[in-house]
């Protein structure tokens, strides 16, 4: 039988693995946020920068953390109407570039229009994209319009992360800095639009395939310019728009720009690529 001192020690052993375990979980929560503050600061960002980041307080370290037996696969879309209105706002501060809101009025979703063929040139190589016109019409339309406006041209991918959970490359910003934006935002659409607001299911981590292009946001309904790649699949919640894939031949060039890796400056597996990955243009075909 263990002494009380043999318990003692047991029991202090105990709780320090118990620490030790929140502290790594704590750390792998700070590697997910993704915004341009520093490393342990909540960040609050205006509306329409397009920064988009994950927080969650210490109750919700379980459910918010990723991982591969908690993610889902995202959920069927439902069927859109053939045509939809969009709904593009002004946003908290002016555009980073030059450019006007989207026409949004009576967006085809159906037929020859569900998708929607661009090429991405960046300085490490092309990119093919699918565009994903039946599922996320309104956020397609904006990509299409600031395409169509050279606003993505000459653009710098601003951020990378390398996380176990979290491989993308983010990119979109006219400044750079993580921060910018077209001068406008609007709302979500797949898959957060499968969800309720009120069911816990749109908090939930499911998986966001390898290859998949979606919208990075500040939270709900203020997507504006920033989209990020997925070179890995990825554990986040269904809040962030998927409007699109990378093409399989042009993986990859997408892999190519990976293993450059990134320079760990928003703490560890989160930074700026080591290498500038810019974006020379973007044409539809």
């Amino acid at each position: 039988m263990p002494s009380n001192e043999e318990r003692r020690a047991a029991a202090k052993q105990k709780l320090e693995h118990q620490l030790a375990d929140r502290a790594d979980r704590a750390r792998k929560r700070k590697r997910l946020t993704i915004a341009g503050s520093a490393l342990g600061v909540v960040v609050v960002v205006a509306a329409v920068t397009g920064v988009y980041f994950l927080t969650r307080s210490d109750d919700s370290a379980d459910s918010a953390q990723p991982n591969a037996q908690l993610a889902a696969q995202a959920p069927e879309a439902k069927a859109k109407a053939a045509t939809v209105n969009c709904t593009y706002r002004d946003g908290q501060k002016p555009a980073d570039k030059p450019v006007d809101k989207p026409k949004g009025d009576a967006i085809p979703t159906t037929g020859k229009n569900a998708e929607v063929s661009a090429s991405m040139v960046t300085n490490q190589g092309p990119l093919g994209l699918t565009l994903n016109n039946a599922e996320s019409p309104c956020t397609v339309n904006s990509f299409l319009s600031l395409s169509s406006k050279k606003f993505y041209d000459n653009t710098e991918c601003h951020r990378m992360t390398a996380d176990d959970g979290l491989k993308v490359l983010q990119c979109g910003d006219p400044t750079g800095s993580g921060a910018g934006g077209p001068g406008y935002e609007f709302d979500n659409e797949y898959p957060t639009d499968q969800y309720a607001p009120e069911d816990p299911k749109a908090q939930e981590p499911i998986t966001y395939e390898r290859g998949t292009l979606a919208m990075a946001n500040a939270g709900p309904g203020t997507n504006g310019s920033q989209f990020f790649l997925v070179y890995g699949d990825s554990k986040l919640p269904p809040q962030y728009t998927i409007f699109g894939k990378i093409d399989d031949n042009s993986l990859p060039t997408l892999d190519k720009i990976a293993e450059l890796g990134q320079d760990n400056a928003n703490g560890p597996g989160d930074g700026k690529p080591n290498q500038p990955v810019s974006i020379q243009s973007v044409d539809i075909d």
